[in-house]
């Protein structure tokens, strides 16, 4: 009996005839007759003669309880899983079948392949150039990023264009607020270049109502965001995140990039904010490299950018409390001493805040969030530069004052104001403290007035007379150059005064010289011109004062002012 013809070289023949070989070469090629190939070509070849093999080479490892009591129960509950089966299994029959759940997982994954519900089809979406841009919110998780040393709490928003695959990724303080939205959003347009036709994000409860139904509203900021750039909103269904796959699968892909660079880097922690969001973009760079083909052909299609963005931070009112402190989401902040008693109108970004007094900014804050995994939802901004000068003038208010601790700015001063208060009477101390707090605000030298507190403290040499001598601020004499100045000839005057009318006035020397003004011999009460009427008679007149407080008659008045203003003017006269 001939050997059957398998499948690997029914195979092998079709490549060879489709490569342009002959038949009887094909055949030889593959291990089978002319007559096999014949068929084959002709469609007549069967490569499963006789009977199928349908009957079992081994016995049955559960003894006919699959289809006695597991089958019959997916017949009536098919979302059951093959643990639950083998569970159920081993209680029926204790100890017999405790290795067979391998057995169970193979029976199961096939009778739901055979009997089971249909499961969701994921169905590869075509995208247009310039059509839609997604947006969503990032955690990074498994590992944690520190900002000088200290835990920093953030997330990443996320934009990618669907067509072409290139992304855009910012560092956001603070939850998914609308203010990290809009700004996230406005940098990756500006960015990008271009504005695509629709705009897609999830629930965001940023952007939507979500108070249920089908067609949740759009907040008012999110509708006047997108109109202002020509865009279309749309959103995934509620809990249906595949649905806005496009930005959800990019998101693990950026993770693990961006873990690969800080394992390359060889640290997690950043000097700054503005440091650990130029890494990222630098991990982005290479990201978006590799789609710039594709890019190229989207960005002609994308809308054009407006002339102006639209405002991305939260308008707030606050009035400045006698404490020098605002109160500004629950989160209590100090501001400049002279700002006492106005209204500041605040603009709230996500990671800073500035205030205004009508239109002009007068103070600028870094923004604090409260975590959500902490008990108290409050907290507080202090920074002793801007009470500084009152705390030098109240040094016992340092004592005393619920800001102590935050007014203090960092660990080195915390350690040097223990070591005060060890050294020095309690009030000689805080007048060191906020005469040295005083020093380090006005001439910007924190670290400086640290480093001379600690030495002196080591040397038991410290003294207030001391401390102001060290730090003592000294004008620089080149701050003020000398200026000299060469006065011009005065004698060109003359001519406008000794000028007759009509007659031309001489033009004045390009090059004056300073000439040396002789003193006026004569006395001024003296000098009389040629035009005076003549000369002036003072006459003693008697004065007379009315008891009555009405006006007195016409001539009177007149007699009574022509008597003061001659003896005002012999007073004048006397004094030359």
């Amino acid at each position: 009996m001939p050997a059957p013809i398998k499948p690997q070289q029914v195979h092998l023949y079709m490549q060879t005839k489709q490569s342009g070989s002959s038949q009887e070469t094909a055949a030889a090629k593959a291990g089978i007759s002319t007559r096999t190939a014949h068929r084959i070509d002709s469609g007549t070849h069967r490569p499963q003669r006789g009977r199928p093999h349908d009957w079992k080479t081994r016995e049955d490892p559960l003894d006919g309880l699959w289809e006695l009591e597991l089958e019959p129960m997916l017949e009536r509950e098919p979302r059951l899983e093959a643990t639950t089966l083998f569970e159920t299994l081993q209680e029926n029959h204790p100890g017999q079948y405790d290795d067979k759940i391998r057995t169970v997982q193979r029976r199961t994954a096939k009778w739901k392949a055979a009997h089971g519900k249909p499961k969701e089809v994921m169905f590869k979406i075509q995208h247009h150039p310039g059509e839609m841009g997604q947006s969503d919110f990032a955690q990074l998780k498994g590992f944690s990023v520190t900002v000088q040393g200290e835990a920093f709490h953030h997330i990443l928003y996320h934009y990618r264009l669907s067509y072409s695959g290139w992304q855009y990724v910012q560092v956001i303080q603070g939850g998914e607020s609308f203010i990290g939205l809009s700004q996230g959003l406005q940098n990756a347009l500006t960015a990008c270049g271009g504005v695509p036709k629709i705009h897609r994000t999830d629930s965001l409860s940023a952007a939507y109502r979500n108070t249920g139904g089908r067609n949740p509203q759009l907040t008012q900021l999110y509708s006047t965001l997108c109109d202002h750039y020509r865009m279309q909103p749309t959103r995934n269904n509620l809990g249906v995140s595949h649905e806005n796959g496009g930005i959800e699968g990019s998101h693990g892909y950026f993770k693990r990039r961006l873990c690969q660079a800080l394992y390359r880097r060889g640290s997690f922690d950043f000097d700054s904010v503005a440091e650990y969001q130029q890494f990222i973009e630098q991990v982005i760079a290479k990201l978006n490299a590799k789609c710039q083909k594709k890019f190229a052909l989207e960005l002609p299609t994308l809308q054009p950018l407006p002339r102006y963005r639209t405002p991305d931070y939260e308008v707030r009112s606050a009035k400045v409390s006698c404490n020098s402190t605002i109160a500004v989401r629950c989160v209590l902040y100090t501001v400049p001493s002279r700002l006492i008693g106005h209204r500041l109108k605040l603009h709230l970004y996500h990671d800073r805040l500035v205030g205004f007094l009508g239109t002009t900014p007068v103070v600028e804050l870094a923004r604090v969030h409260v975590h959500g995994s902490e008990k108290k939802r409050r907290a507080r901004s202090i920074d002793y530069k801007h009470v500084a000068e009152s705390l030098r003038r109240k040094p016992n208010a340092f004592l005393y004052c619920q800001w102590q601790s935050e007014l203090l700015p960092n660990l080195q001063w915390h350690q040097l104001w223990e070591s005060l208060k060890a050294n020095f009477e309690q009030d000689q101390a805080a007048r060191l403290i906020t005469e040295a707090l005083y020093i380090a605000a006005t001439q910007d030298q924190e670290s400086q007035v640290a480093d001379y507190l600690q030495t002196q403290l080591e040397q038991s040499t410290l003294t207030l007379s001391r401390l102001k001598q060290a730090f003592e601020f000294k004008l620089s004499t080149e701050q003020y150059p000398d200026v000299t100045s060469q006065q011009h000839d005065l004698s060109d005057y003359d001519q406008l005064l000794h000028s007759r009318p009509g007659q031309p006035i001489p033009v004045a020397d390009d090059n004056p010289k300073t000439v040396a003004v002789e003193a006026f011999p004569r006395r001024v009460a003296e000098h009389r011109a040629s035009s005076d009427s003549g000369e002036l008679v003072l006459r003693p007149v008697s004065v007379g004062f009315s008891s009555r407080r009405s006006q007195p008659s016409g001539a009177e008045s007149d007699f009574t002012r022509s008597n003061r203003s001659a003896a005002a003017l012999r007073k004048v006269l006397d004094q030359f």
